[in-house]
């Protein structure tokens, strides 16, 4: 089993942590790490991009000039493609880009999402994270003592209002919770922040 030191807001070390093999320590398939995050990329698409084919754009129904005679090219309307103005070719027009992954893939891609931020040590677990008052020191305080410096996402087991709102204004930072938890997130982010209780809760659902 993985260990990994647990830490206070502080930054002190205040005890170790066994991770769950079954969820922290599978082999990382990257295909199916690909295969998620294209999946949870298009499901994002709003799909509302919309142009006109040559039969929709207004004009264009009188014969520009005759067929024989005049030494152009032949043209049958103004609104051809080939024309300043026509219409677009194959244009495209709204539809929906969402669709769905078996459940056993999408839980297999979690977890080698997470095993790959133990396998390049970046994950960071609190004993706990409580902040009484929404104030963004106070969070840019606690990344420092933690030594990050780079784009973290932070898991918490609870919703925490004050946590999130100190959080909100820090670039690269982002906080959620683990019925939200996805693989995008966890991938996009330099170094994987999780408090204990939200680590027993993860485990709890994908061991």
């Amino acid at each position: 089993m993985p260990k990994v030191a647990v830490y206070n807001v502080s930054g002190q070390q205040v005890g170790e942590m066994e991770l769950n093999d079954n969820v922290f320590g599978v082999e990382v398939n990257q295909h199916v790490l690909y295969e998620v995050v294209k999946n949870q990329l298009a499901n994002k698409r709003q799909g509302t991009q919309s142009a006109k084919t040559r039969s929709e754009v207004r004009g264009g129904g009188r014969k520009p000039w005759r067929q024989k005679g005049t030494g152009r090219a032949r043209h049958g309307t103004i609104r051809s493609p080939l024309w300043t103005g026509g219409g677009v070719v194959f244009a495209p027009k709204p539809r929906d880009y969402r669709y769905t992954l078996p459940k056993k893939v999408r839980r297999l891609a979690m977890k080698s999402a997470l095993s790959s931020k133990v396998n390049n040590n970046e994950v960071i677990v609190l004993d706990e994270l409580n902040l009484t008052v929404p104030k963004t020191k106070d969070m840019v305080n606690i990344l420092s003592n933690l030594n990050v410096e780079k784009k973290a996402l932070i898991v918490m087991g609870e919703k925490n209002e004050a946590v999130i709102r100190s959080a909100n204004n820090i670039p690269g930072v982002q906080t959620t919770l683990i019925n939200t938890l996805n693989v995008y997130d966890i991938l996009k982010y330099d170094m994987f922040i999780i408090t204990k209780d939200a680590v027993q809760k993860v485990e709890e659902v994908y061991a």
